[in-house]
């Protein structure tokens, strides 16, 4: 079985040395545990091993992600131009705002299948190996209920999946919450669920990370000391 590498130092020890390629995995937590820098390494790592990427953002404008990321030496706007990495901007059309990237969905609104098919689109365009979809909640905005958000999260899990890519998902649940996705399918769906956590007490915070569930790959059980650095 081929692994993908995450590049984040520590963590590929607890899983075989990577993810199994190919397959979605899902990486929950909430606000402030490092969902996204998570994310963001996993393709900084890609595009150093000659593995494009893309980027599907359906939380946050894609320029202030490539502020962001310079923080950490990731100059996102450089890999876009090597075509190592692309950005796909989802956060504005349910608004109706045309989007000034190279990758967007039409302002006329947010449409499932579009979205899916310019994801595809890009995929095929720089021949990416690793996806990024950031946020799972986000896309859930989209729709008016529950039922509509969990086809929509099948669908696209199968698609990537047929597609060959290796995919991240992010998604937000409550701090102590016990389930691991926001519409409880997310979890199932996925072949490997990671757990941060963020805990603040007085002038001290505490993060970790736990491997919940890894489909073929025997895996870590324990809860790890996670750290936010200058380079991830």
């Amino acid at each position: 079985m081929n692994r993908i590498t995450t590049g984040i130092t520590g963590f590929d020890d607890l899983i075989e040395g990577g993810f199994p390629e190919g397959r979605s995995f899902l990486v929950s937590g909430g606000t402030g545990t490092g969902k996204t820098i998570f994310a963001v390494q996993f393709l900084m790592e890609g595009a150093a091993q000659g593995e494009p990427g893309v980027y599907l953002t359906l939380d946050e404008r894609p320029d202030l992600i490539r502020e962001d990321m310079l923080r950490f030496g990731w100059n996102m706007r450089q890999l876009e131009d090597s075509e190592q990495l692309k950005i796909i901007d989802g956060t504005i059309a349910k608004i109706g705002i045309p989007s000034d990237e190279e990758f967007s969905l039409p302002a006329t609104g947010f449409d499932l299948d579009k979205l899916l098919l310019e994801l595809m689109r890009t995929i095929k365009k720089i021949k990416a190996r690793r996806v990024v979809i950031d946020s799972i909640p986000a896309l859930g905005m989209n729709f008016e209920n529950e039922h509509d958000v969990r086809k929509a999260i099948l669908k696209i899990i199968y698609l990537l999946s047929r597609a060959g890519v290796t995919t991240l998902l992010t998604t937000e649940v409550n701090e102590g919450s016990k389930q691991f996705g926001k519409y409880g399918v997310e979890e199932f769906v996925s072949d490997g669920v990671i757990v941060l956590h963020y805990m603040g007490i007085g002038t001290q915070s505490n993060r970790t990370l736990h491997i919940r569930k890894m489909r073929a790959t025997k895996h870590s059980e324990d809860l790890h000391p996670l750290e936010i650095t200058e380079s991830g």
